[in-house]
């Protein structure tokens, strides 16, 4: 069970992530809950996109960009690997690591990033102990905070 405030979604919303170096725009697709036109309260949190987290509310243009109107209780942690795919087994002492807090760790099947959603109130220390922790221990990923920055 986790302490993750996570919506229940209706609907999906794409959000812009970036541009690829064809400058060609690159989208995220996300679970979320329609509030309205344009309206958004996020299911989930990005891998890709960075600033918002599950459980923010979003207003979302046609074209994808975004402004968070309402922060929610969540902190998106994302993870990158240096160099391939991470291993079963670096997600799976990732989400061990985050399931004792009530964090939820969210991967897809390829394990190309790892994103972690946690609340707030976990604490950007503790968040960052186990982050760190975890890097040195599997010795082959990158991590930040999606949403915060280490100050918060």
């Amino acid at each position: 069970m986790t302490s993750a405030s996570i919506p229940l979604a209706d609907t999906h919303v794409r959000l812009l992530a970036g541009h690829a170096s064809n400058g060609n725009p690159v989208f995220e697709v996300l679970p979320a809950r329609s509030l309205g036109p344009g309206l958004f309260e996020l299911a989930g949190s990005p891998g890709l996109v960075l600033g918002c987290a599950a459980g923010d509310v979003l207003r979302v243009s046609d074209e994808g960009q975004f402004e968070v109107r309402t922060t929610g209780q969540n902190l998106c942690v994302q993870a990158a690997p240096q160099s391939g795919l991470f291993t079963a087994e670096a997600l799976a002492a990732l989400t061990e690591d985050f399931e004792a807090v009530g964090g939820l760790v969210e991967s897809p099947p390829d394990r190309r990033f790892i994103v972690v959603t946690v609340d707030r109130s976990t604490g950007i220390p503790l968040i960052t102990r186990l982050m760190e922790a975890w890097s040195l221990g599997v010795g082959q990923g990158e991590w930040w905070f999606g949403n915060a920055d280490e100050t918060q």
